[in-house]
């Protein structure tokens, strides 16, 4: 029995207490939310008695195995520390941290404390893309050559999830001062892990550039400044010496939410893709090289990042993605960020 805590009651912590709720041998024994009506009603619709206004209060009551970190990005390096130097697990919203410094002590704190941590990258979750990594894995491609990846938004084109121009829970994620830190803060997290976890290999070394586009007169809607980017393009060297280009952008009109992952090897090629709901696994190899002839492999499900963090807590043994993971992505997405400062940000 795995005895869980939900830090943070807002959207994501809804799909958090729903997930694992249904997982079986895990009970949600408290919550905590600094706003007395939502943690109220948080409590009342998932059923958890235990309510506490702060962290601090529930690590003091100290009744819980685990917690989820559901709590906003520049938050999850405070809470989590406090949790680790409690003994508690962790599974942590991404990004881990809003810089690779934090997110590194985090993974070493939790690795010193042997307490089992996990983020949550949810497209992990693609039956296609872990099939892809076996098949990788395993040799079925050859050496992997050239990578293309992307993941391709709309809503600053369409009204899919509202408009944007008018919403603040859309507005906040295009400006900077409120603490966004874009496109590339906000999913290059899920694209890099994508790429570089279906082609098996790390990314050692990125050159990227990053865009803000006019949005708006003076750049600005209300109180918000729109300075966050709005498109990323990373051009990367694998550790395989693969070669490839990965992009995310939220102007990929006909594209509400699509992930795409291309890996292009000696042997063969693989094609991944999802909406973070279906997905789908091609390949092309052996014979079929020849007349460029793609085939559709079967991909049997496969356990969830909530699944594999309560199967973690249960055995001792640390789930991936860790937030050793989860440190070297925010290495990557830094270096990119890096190189926007370096080269003068401006939006045009």
């Amino acid at each position: 029995m795995v005895k869980l805590l939900i830090l943070g009651t807002g959207n994501m912590a809804n799909s958090h207490a729903t997930a694992f709720k249904a997982i079986p041998g895990v009970t949600l024994v408290a919550a905590v939310e600094i706003d007395p009506a939502r943690r109220a009603a948080f409590g009342k619709e998932h059923g958890i008695t235990n309510l506490f206004g702060s962290l601090e209060e529930a690590i003091a009551w100290g009744q819980f195995d685990a917690a989820a970190n559901v709590t906003p990005d520049a938050v999850h390096y405070d809470t989590t520390m406090k949790l680790l130097a409690a003994g508690k697990h962790v599974f942590c919203e991404k990004p881990l941290a809003t810089d690779y410094p934090h997110a590194l002590e985090m993974a070493e704190t939790a690795e010193a404390k042997g307490v089992i941590n996990m983020v949550n990258l949810t497209y992990r979750n693609s039956p296609a893309l872990q099939k892809a990594r076996e098949l990788v894995s395993a040799g079925k491609i050859g050496a992997i050559r050239h990578v293309e990846a992307s993941y391709l938004q709309s809503w600053l084109v369409g009204k899919q999830w509202g408009d944007w121009r008018t919403e603040s829970r859309w507005l906040w994620r295009l400006s900077e001062e409120h603490g966004s830190k874009g496109v590339l803060g906000d999913v290059g997290v899920h694209i890099v892990d994508f790429a570089s976890f279906g082609a098996d290999s790390a990314i050692q070394t990125v050159e990227s550039r990053l865009k803000t586009f006019h949005k708006a007169k003076d750049d600005q809607i209300g109180e918000y400044k729109l300075d966050a980017n709005d498109s990323v393009v990373m051009m990367t060297e694998f550790a395989n010496g693969a070669l490839g280009v990965i992009t995310a952008t939220r102007f990929a009109t006909g594209h509400a939410n699509d992930l795409s992952l291309t890996l292009y090897g000696t042997e063969g090629a693989l094609e991944v893709k999802t909406d973070g709901k279906a997905s789908s696994l091609k390949i092309c190899a052996g014979a079929d090289i020849d007349t460029q002839t793609w085939k559709t492999v079967d991909c049997p499900p496969v356990p969830t990042t909530y699944e594999r963090f309560i199967k973690a807590c249960n055995s001792g043994i640390n789930g991936d993605p860790s937030f050793r993971r989860a440190a070297e992505i925010q290495r990557i997405l830094d270096l990119c960020f890096d190189q926007d400062v370096a080269r003068g940000k401006k939006i045009g």
